[in-house]
């Protein structure tokens, strides 16, 4: 199967900047998509930048122009900068669209267990 691990989350005041990094380890060949989700209090988990092998990126409107995500094969990075207390949350790897090494693509997306960023005023 596919896991994926996250680190680099922790504590950070307001303006700052924390990198989140995700590894994905198993019986792959390729990951179409890799990203990054987040759940923050008393919302629902949301998309919040993916990135594809062809180099199409995605983020959420609050986040643009802050972070930047970036990728190799089996590697997800996410470069987070001025750092607001809204983006306190727990931050999960994703990966979809991966290819097994024995051929077929899995079924399932995939996810981490998540990382916490929590951001102080």
């Amino acid at each position: 199967q596919v896991q994926l691990v996250e680190s680099g989350g922790g504590l950070v005041q307001a303006g700052g900047t924390l990198e989140l990094s995700c590894l994905a380890s198993g019986s792959i060949f390729s990951i179409n998509t890799l990203g990054w989700y987040r759940q923050t209090p008393g919302k629902q988990r949301e998309l919040v930048a993916t990135r594809s092998t062809g180099g199409t990126s995605d983020y959420l409107d609050s986040v643009k122009g802050r972070f930047t995500i970036s990728r190799d094969k089996f590697t997800v990075n996410l470069q987070m900068t001025s750092l607001k207390p809204d983006d306190t949350g727990v931050y999960y790897c994703h990966a979809r669209g991966v290819k097994s090494s024995a051929g077929p693509y899995y079924a399932a997306e995939f996810w981490g267990k998540g990382s916490l960023v929590t951001v102080s005023v």
